[in-house]
């Protein structure tokens, strides 16, 4: 692996465990709850349907929720960082 595309894959997995919490937060997935009219409302809603009134724990309105509230945890941060690095790589070796 060259220099370049260690780089790009440094920078692929700091990026995605920056942006991630912003990007959640953007889609409505709030500290305070979801926020009304927001994309996360939106599946929420669809989610409750589907389930018969409830969202079921463990899917993925429910971990998007729990990172909206509490932040990533360190397996997520870890899942997050290999997806980014992964991309970034990608990106590396293509330049």
């Amino acid at each position: 692996m060259g220099l370049l595309t260690f780089a790009a894959a440094a920078a692929g997995a700091a990026g995605a465990i920056a942006v991630t919490p912003a990007v959640i937060a953007a889609m409505g997935f709030t500290a305070g709850g979801i926020a009304a009219g927001s994309v996360a409302a939106s599946m929420m809603s669809s989610a409750a349907v589907a389930n018969g009134g409830g969202v079921a724990a463990g899917s993925i309105v429910a971990i998007l929720q729990s990172i909206g509230a509490a932040g990533l945890s360190t397996t997520g941060t870890a899942a997050v960082a290999s997806a980014g690095t992964a991309i970034g790589t990608a990106i590396g070796l293509l330049l």
